[in-house]
């Protein structure tokens, strides 16, 4: 009794597919689809981000108080 059999499924598919209506759940799973693509899309372009960028000059000191750097401004894309 606790676990649905294949029939349950149906017909809970079924009431899902009056209640929604075929387009509707074809945009919905459209969507998702779109959604994870541009997720892997945004990782993958993280790590080129990451292996473009050159590594930062070494710092520089001039006495033993004063280290000079080169900042850089960051910017988002």
């Amino acid at each position: 009794m606790g676990s649905m059999s294949i029939w349950h499924w149906l017909i809970v598919l079924v009431v899902v597919m009056l209640v929604f209506g075929t387009k509707k759940l074809g945009n919905i799973g459209s969507d998702l689809g779109k959604a994870v693509k541009g997720f892997k899309d945004g990782v993958k372009g993280g790590e080129e981000d990451k292996a473009e960028q050159p590594a930062p000059p070494p710092a520089q000191v001039t006495d033993k108080g004063t280290i000079e750097v080169e900042a850089k401004e960051k910017t988002k894309q």
